[in-house]
C-alpha cells in the first residue's frame, strides 16, 4: 500500500512538481522529503513556543532593539514574500513552492533559530533586545504561515492558532488573514552581508572540524589571516555569538609580520581562518586512523581499477555500469589524494 504522508505532505508535493511543459514523475520519495519538511516546521514552531509563551514578545507596541541577526531574518523574509508572490501571480506553483521551502527549511530553521539561541538565553541581555528577538521569531514564523498556507492548510492552520496571540494577530482562522506583503523599507543589505559573513565563518570552522576529525564538542582557538577593517569589525560585533555557536575559545588577528603557525584553512572572502593544530589532536593516533583509512582507499582503487581493466566485464557490461565503476574509482582517488594532504599536514605537527 502507500505509506501515509498526510495531506500536507501530498499537497506540496504536487505545487513543488508542477512545472510547466512537461509531464510529471511522480515518486512517493518526494511526499517524503515533503512530510519532513512539515515535521521541520513543526518543530520549529515548537521552538518557538517555548521560548516566547508566557514573555513578553512586544504585542503592545513596546521598545524593542533588533538584532543584525533579526535584521537579516527580516529582510529575508520581505525578498521570499515578494518571491512567492510573483511566482504564484504567474502560476508557478513550483518555484512559489521552492521558494518558501529554501526560506523555512534553510533560513529560518537551519540558521536564524540557532543564531538567535545565544541571544534568547542571554541573562544580560537587556530587555529591549530581548524582546526584540521574540518578537522577530513569532512574527516572522507568523508571516510564514500565511504564505505556506495555499501549499499546506492544515499544519499552518494548527500553528496559526497558536502563535497569532503572540504575534498580535486576531480572527477565527488563518484562511481569513490577508497576504503579506513585502515591505522594501524592511530590506538591509548591511545586516545580510554580516550575517553571510557569520554563516561562511562556521560553515569554515565545521568543514576543518570534520576534515581534521575534531570533536564538535572540544572548544579551539582561531587565528584569523588577511582581516581587512570590514572583517575584524564583524569579529567585534559577532564574537561573543561565534564563540558559543562555533565552541571557539580564543579568537585573534594575525599582528603585522607574524607568521602563521601550522594550521588548518578555510576562507571567508579573502580573510583566512586559520585553526591552528599543535596540541589540538594526538598526533599519533590520526596518523594511524588515516593509515587505515588510505590502505582501505587503495584496495578500492586496485579493485575498481582490476575491473575496469578486466576487457571481459567492459565488453559485456552496461555502459551505465561502466560509468558508475568509473565515477566510484574517480571518486576514492580524490578522496585518497585529500587524505595524503592532510596526512602529511598531520606529520609536519
Amino acid at each position: 500500500g502507500i505509506a501515509s504522508y498526510g495531506t500536507d505532505a501530498l499537497r506540496f508535493t504536487f505545487c513543488s512538481l508542477a512545472s510547466t511543459g512537461r509531464d510529471i514523475k511522480f515518486d512517493m520519495g518526494r511526499v517524503e522529503g515533503y512530510r519532513n519538511f512539515c515535521n521541520k516546521l513543526w518543530n520549529a514552531a515548537n521552538f518557538v513556543f517555548e521560548n516566547t509563551e508566557g514573555k513578553d514578545t512586544g504585542v503592545n507596541g513596546e521598545p524593542a532593539e533588533l538584532s543584525s541577526v533579526d535584521r537579516w531574518i527580516i529582510s529575508s523574509l520581505q525578498r521570499t514574500e515578494a518571491e512567492v508572490t510573483r511566482q504564484l501571480e504567474n502560476f508557478r506553483f513550483d518555484l512559489a513552492a521552492q521558494a518558501l521551502y529554501e526560506f523555512v527549511w534553510d533560513e529560518y530553521c537551519a540558521w536564524y533559530l540557532e543564531l538567535v539561541k545565544p541571544l534568547l538565553w542571554d541573562e544580560t541581555a537587556s530587555a529591549e533586545r530581548q524582546r526584540g528577538t521574540r518578537r522577530t521569531l513569532v512574527r516572522v514564523l507568523e508571516t510564514a504561515l500565511r504564505l505556506a498556507h495555499p501549499f499546506m492548510p492544515f499544519i499552518t492552520e494548527e500553528i496559526w492558532q497558536r502563535v497569532a496571540p503572540l504575534a498580535g494577530k486576531s480572527g477565527p482562522t488563518l484562511m481569513l488573514q490577508p497576504w503579506p506583503e513585502f515591505d522594501p523599507s524592511r530590506f538591509d543589505e548591511a545586516a545580510e552581508g554580516d550575517i553571510e559573513w557569520v554563516k561562511a565563518f562556521m560553515l569554515g570552522i565545521r568543514q576543518i572540524r570534520g576534515e581534521m576529525n575534531i570533536s564538535m564538542a572540544k572548544r579551539i582557538d582561531v587565528v584569523l589571516g588577511n582581516a581587512s577593517a570590514s572583517d575584524l569589525r564583524r569579529l567585534a560585533e559577532n564574537e561573543p555569538l561565534l564563540k558559543k555557536l562555533a565552541k571557539l575559545d580564543n579568537v585573534r588577528s594575525l599582528t603585522a609580520g607574524e607568521e602563521a603557525p601550522l594550521s588548518a584553512i578555510a576562507l571567508v572572502g579573502d580573510m583566512q581562518v586559520l585553526v591552528p593544530m599543535a596540541g589540538l589532536i594526538d598526533k599519533d593516533a590520526e596518523l594511524a586512523r588515516l593509515d587505515k583509512e588510505i590502505a582501505r582507499l587503495d584496495g578500492e582503487v586496485k579493485r575498481i581499477g582490476g575491473k575496469l581493466g578486466n576487457a571481459g566485464f567492459v565488453d559485456k557490461a552496461p555502459a551505465d555500469v561502466i560509468d558508475k565503476e568509473r565515477a566510484k574509482l574517480a571518486e576514492a582517488g580524490q578522496a585518497r589524494a585529500r587524505l595524503l594532504e592532510q596526512r602529511e599536514r598531520i606529520a609536519t605537527l
